[in-house]
């Protein structure tokens, strides 16, 4: 579960105002509004890439307002994706199970370095296999479509079995008809996993299709929070109701 407590940050031409919101176990929540509007900030702020002013993150519970990003055990999709250009596919999945905080599997036999070996590689092909993206393994990120690209930087985020999913804008650079069939895919995906999601966007179709529930934001502020359905029916304001009509 993932709690936004009054969380607020200022800078000299921005600033996010209060802002709370909970993420159920296992849901996909969906941060919903125009370039500009606050949503990356916020993401920031619970992926720890940035620090608020005032309130907290809580996690599973646990205060990580101000932890390390390595110890808020969260799986991260950076809207440029962020893959490393001289790995190959296999290396860039297997990247987090090397971090220093990557924990085998509890009650696994973990007795020696072999050990550790076989688990990173069974995760990573299994990774591999879900995503449809086996026969890639050996191949450099240059050498890889958008929607390739898209799947190798989804499997490194799953493949360490986060508590969080965080997606910034996913499909935003990829073509329509790829972006469609990935839109089916990351929601397979998240309901096989079932794990706690967040995702930034602003495409209508996107929004509606993933969201189990959404947060409307313009200009530092959170409007409204609920279903798509509910915000469609019941939106907060003429904002709200002006960015839903736009999906009709």
């Amino acid at each position: 579960m993932l709690a936004v407590d009054n969380i607020s940050i200022t800078f000299p031409r921005f600033t996010l105002r209060n802002t709370s919101f909970t993420v159920a176990d296992g849901e996909y929540f969906v941060l919903f509004g125009p370039t500009g509007s606050g949503k990356t900030l916020l993401f920031e702020i619970v992926a720890g890439l940035r620090r608020p002013h005032t309130g907290k993150v809580l996690i599973n519970g646990k205060d990580m307002t101000f932890a390390d990003p390595a110890y808020r055990r969260i799986g991260y999709v950076p809207q440029d994706l962020a893959l490393i250009p001289f790995k190959t596919v296999r290396q860039n999945v297997a990247f987090g199970l090397h971090a220093p905080t990557f924990r085998p599997t509890a009650g696994k036999d973990v007795s020696g370095p072999g050990s550790i070996k076989k688990i990173i590689d069974d995760r990573v092909n299994d990774m591999l296999e879900i995503l449809k993206i086996g026969h890639l393994a050996d191949r450099m990120p240059a050498h890889l479509s958008g929607g390739e690209k898209q799947r190798v930087a989804l499997g490194r985020a799953l493949v360490v079995h986060p508590d969080l999913l965080l997606l910034d804008e996913p499909l935003s650079a990829i073509d329509e008809h790829t972006g469609n069939m990935l839109m089916r895919e990351i929601k397979n995906l998240q309901g096989e996993f079932k794990i706690t999601t967040l995702h930034i966007c602003h495409r209508f179709e996107e929004m509606r299709f993933l969201g189990d529930r959404i947060a409307v934001l313009q200009d530092g502020n959170l409007l409204q929070t609920g279903t798509p359905r509910e915000i469609s029916n019941k939106p907060v304001d003429a904002f709200v109701a002006g960015l839903m009509r736009v999906g009709d």
